[in-house]
């Protein structure tokens, strides 16, 4: 481990990133890759096992339509060439979670190829190549007990957990992407937020990093300008955006100051640490041939039907980029208050807010104002407040003069408490404002009497005063009164 420091700054101003990423993604399908067991999440550990996946003797795979499917949803997605013929491959390995000591993968001849997917830093598109798309089997989940990081070092037991195994897992590598400098962490950030949304917007993956759903191992090598390609470093599974970000920025750093010491990169994978930010080794990286791949004798090669490939094209949804490039331009929005909105994860929220019958403005006016406020002070997921049809019905409320904007607002924490709907917890609560003038007559005169200075400029002409008597009745009538009809009354009343 290095003990020089070294500024960003200085290291990507004397060495040249390249980054490369291979995410991976567990399709949403209702059974396992090769068999048909369940893929719920969170089920007992080992309840979701049979022979198959288990690989006990004699058990023989049969393929997923469903996941292949998919598959190439997401390979078309990315601009990618679908193979007219290609097979599976074993991929050995022993590790405790590989209930097989192999993986049903793909090697040499994968299901889709050669995209690309572009993605916007700072108002300036980078174009990210997508070497291969490919489909294989997930890997069971093994837990260490016992010590106080819960990896292997230090635990006293280890257990195996299979229900993943099995689960159809698409593996999507990009080509190398150099010429990022600085910028290298925002790009690799970037990539994966808009490949999670590509693959969200298909409906073939939740893509929840966090249930570990999608997953990323991050390559990163440096080199000085002119020269070759450093050697790369993988770091494996990071599990969520920003740590995708701070890993390639770590990797740079340390890297960098490797090597302003003389010393040599190995190729190795490498492990993130969330508490300090930084990578630490794991194992030397194996090559193609330590796997020993070969083709797998118990399933026959893919080749998928151009007219069903051309039927899945033609009906791929419009991508996230368009779609935000469509909905900017109907809103009337900046590039900032763009960004706004996907930084709270609005955009759907609001879309839908818009459909159910409201203006964009009050639908973003809601998301990002109070309830963008609840939910970072409550740490809640900002969806499950309340829903776009409620948003909707709360606008319409106040469009109708039947609440003020802060009538309004106590309604929707109402609302988010979960007390019904916003005509509901309004009738509940007794918030509708009052705008009859026999109901606030009373409270207009008690006002005026409360007042004789003031009701005496008023008389005199000065009607800007009237101000103060109005807000007296507001207060009065706890907010409820309708303000146009209370300056209407006071100024009939001292005036006419």
């Amino acid at each position: 481990m290095s003990t020089m420091t070294v500024s960003y700054e200085d290291a990507t101003a004397r060495y040249e990133p390249v980054i490369g990423l291979e995410t991976h993604v567990e399709l949403g399908t209702r059974t396992k890759m090769f068999c048909g067991c369940p893929t719920e999440f969170g089920a007992e550990p080992n309840t979701h096992v049979c022979p198959v996946c288990l690989g006990l003797p004699g058990s023989l795979p049969v393929a997923n339509r469903a996941a292949i499917e998919a598959t190439i949803r997401i390979g078309l997605a990315l601009n990618c060439t679908i193979a007219s013929w290609c097979r599976f491959a074993r991929k050995n390995y022993f590790y405790p979670d590989m209930p097989k000591n192999f993986q049903i993968s793909q090697y040499d001849e994968p299901l889709c190829v050669d995209g690309w997917l572009d993605v916007l830093i700072d108002g300036q598109t980078v174009r990210v190549g997508i070497e291969r798309v490919h489909l294989e089997e997930d890997t069971g989940k093994t837990l260490h007990l016992g010590g106080a990081t819960g990896r292997i070092h230090g635990a006293t037991e280890s257990l195996v957990d299979y229900n993943r195994a099995g689960i159809p897992l698409v593996e999507i590598v990009t080509k190398p992407v150099p010429g990022t400098g600085a910028r290298a962490p925002q790009v690799a950030r970037a990539y994966v937020t808009e490949l999670r949304e590509v693959v969200r917007s298909l409906g073939v993956s939740d893509v929840r990093m966090e249930q570990g759903s999608m997953r990323c191992d991050v390559n990163t090598s440096l080199n000085r300008p002119g020269e070759p390609w450093g050697t790369r470093t993988e770091t494996k599974n990071v599990n969520s955006l920003r740590s995708v970000e701070r890993a390639v920025r770590s990797e740079i750093l340390r890297q960098a100051a490797l090597l302003d010491e003389g010393g040599r990169i190995v190729q190795e994978t490498r492990h993130f640490h969330e508490d300090t930010g930084d990578t630490r080794p794991g194992r030397s990286k194996e090559t193609a041939t330590d796997y020993r791949y070969f083709p797998e004798p118990d399933l026959v090669p893919l080749a998928p039907d151009p007219a069903w490939v051309a039927t899945l094209r033609a009906a791929l949804p419009e991508s996230p980029r368009a779609r935000r490039d469509r909905l900017q331009a109907a809103w009337g929005l900046s590039d900032h208050d763009m960004q706004s909105v996907l930084n709270a994860g609005a955009l759907a929220l609001i879309e839908t807010t818009v459909a159910a019958g409201t203006t964009p403005e009050a639908a973003r006016k809601w998301w990002l104002g109070e309830l963008s406020r609840v939910a970072n002070e409550t740490a809640a997921d900002l969806g499950t407040l309340a829903t776009p049809s409620q948003v909707a019905e709360l606008q319409k409320l106040i469009d109708d003069g039947k609440l003020t904007d802060k009538l309004a607002r106590t309604v929707l924490e109402g609302v988010v408490s979960g007390e019904g709907s916003p005509a509901e917890v309004m009738a509940a609560r007794g918030l509708e404002v009052v705008s009859d003038t026999g109901a606030l007559g009373a409270a207009v005169d008690e006002a005026i009497a409360a007042n004789p200075d003031v009701a005496a400029k008023v008389r005199d002409g000065k009607v800007a005063a009237a101000g103060v008597i109005v807000g007296a009745v507001m207060k009065a009538t706890r907010g409820q009164a309708d303000a146009k009809t209370v300056r209407e009354l006071v100024l009939a009343r001292l005036t006419g």
